[in-house]
C-alpha cells in the first residue's frame, strides 16, 4: 500500500449504508466537513446554530487536522460531543490501533503532486503522536460511523466524507463530477436509493451539482478559505425554508440546498495555525497559503449544473472576520 495514495478495504461502504431508517429527522439540516481543527471556525458555528435552535448538525469527518495541540484537539472533541459525527479518513487512521499503512488515508489521486501526499502523511504522523497522549480517544474515534443518513421534511439525505462508495473516495471531487458519464452514474445512484440529497467534502475543493434525480453538494471546507480573497470556511445547508446568507443554493422538491459562509476569526485562527505549524513544517508548506485566502477558485467555479450563485461577488469580498 502507498501511503497517502491508497486506502484500506475497510474504506468501502457497505452496500446498505444509506438504506434502513434515518438517524433523526428535521427540518434543518447543516452538514459540516473539513473542520481541520479550527476552534475559531468551530466557535463561529455554535454560534450559527444558536440563531438556528432547531436547526440539527453532523459533522462530515476530518474535524480534526491543524490541531496537533492537545488542548485544542479536546476542544474539538468537545464541541463535536453534541452532534452526530462521522469518521473522516483522518480520524479512521487516528482510531487504529495499528498502523493500516494508509498514512493519512487521504487516497490522493495521481493529479497531486508526491510533495503533498508527504507532507499530508507527515501531518498525519504529528496528530498519532497527539491522540497517543489522550487516553481514550482513540476508541472513541474509531466508534463513529462512517456514515448517515437523514430525513429532512421527510426526504432522505446520505452523509458520507468521501462518496456514496468509499469514505475517501475521489468521485464526488469537481473533476470528477464534471464528466458526463459519472454524472449519469452518480444520478442513477440517486434514483436506486431514493435519495434526494448527497451530502460530501474530502476533497477540500467545493461542488455542487443538481441531477434529474437527486443533488450533490460537497462543501469543500468548513474551516479553511474555499474561494480567492476569502477568510470563511463553508457549511453545507439542506432546509424548507433559505437562508439569506447562501453563497449558492438550488431547489428541488421543497429543500433548499445551499452553501453557506462561516466566517470565523482569522487572526485568531491564524496564530493558532502558526503556533502549532511553524514555517517550514508540513502543515505550513501545504496550507498557509491557503489560510491567508491565496486561492485561485470563485463560486462560481463550484456550480457544475442546476445551481445559482446567490450573492454578488462585492458581498462575497466583504466576508471579513467576525
Amino acid at each position: 500500500m502507498r501511503a497517502g495514495r491508497d486506502c484500506p478495504l475497510d474504506y468501502r461502504l457497505a452496500k446498505d449504508a444509506f438504506s434502513g431508517k434515518p438517524a433523526f429527522e428535521c427540518e434543518t439540516l447543516y452538514v459540516v466537513g473539513g473542520l481541520y481543527g479550527n476552534r475559531q471556525a468551530l466557535a463561529a458555528l455554535q454560534r450559527r446554530l444558536a440563531a438556528e435552535p432547531n436547526a440539527r448538525l453532523v459533522f462530515n469527518g476530518d474535524a480534526h487536522w491543524f490541531d496537533r495541540n492537545p488542548e485544542i484537539f479536546q476542544q474539538i472533541e468537545q464541541g463535536l460531543s453534541a452532534h452526530l459525527a462521522l469518521r473522516g479518513n483522518v480520524e479512521t487512521e487516528l482510531g487504529r490501533a495499528d498502523d493500516s499503512g494508509a498514512g493519512c488515508g487521504c487516497a490522493y489521486p495521481m493529479s497531486v503532486d508526491e510533495a503533498v501526499v508527504e507532507r499530508s502523511n507527515a501531518i498525519q504522523q504529528e496528530l498519532n503522536k497527539t491522540v497517543q497522549g489522550l487516553p481514550g480517544t482513540a476508541e472513541r474515534l474509531a466508534a463513529r460511523p462512517s456514515t448517515a443518513q437523514v430525513s429532512v421534511a421527510g426526504q432522505r439525505v446520505a452523509i458520507s466524507h468521501g462518496d456514496e462508495q468509499s469514505l475517501a473516495g475521489w468521485s464526488c471531487s469537481r473533476e470528477s463530477l464534471s464528466e458526463p458519464t459519472r454524472q449519469q452514474h452518480l444520478d442513477n445512484w440517486f434514483a436506486a436509493h431514493n435519495v434526494q440529497v448527497l451530502a460530501t467534502s474530502h476533497t477540500c475543493s467545493a461542488v455542487a451539482l443538481n441531477l434529474e434525480h437527486g443533488a450533490l453538494i460537497n462543501n469543500g471546507a468548513a474551516g479553511l478559505p474555499n474561494f480567492a480573497g476569502g477568510r470563511y470556511g463553508l457549511l453545507s445547508r439542506i432546509a424548507t425554508t433559505p437562508h439569506p446568507a447562501a453563497l449558492y443554493r438550488c431547489e428541488r422538491n421543497g429543500l433548499f440546498i445551499e452553501a453557506l459562509p462561516l466566517n470565523y476569526h482569522h487572526d485568531a485562527f491564524l496564530a493558532d495555525f502558526d503556533r502549532q505549524w511553524p514555517a517550514h513544517s508540513p502543515a505550513a508548506l501545504s496550507y498557509r497559503a491557503r489560510v491567508l485566502g491565496q486561492l485561485s477558485d470563485r463560486p462560481e467555479h463550484a456550480l457544475l449544473a442546476g445551481f445559482s450563485l446567490c450573492q454578488s461577488l462585492c458581498a462575497l469580498e466583504a466576508l471579513t472576520d467576525e
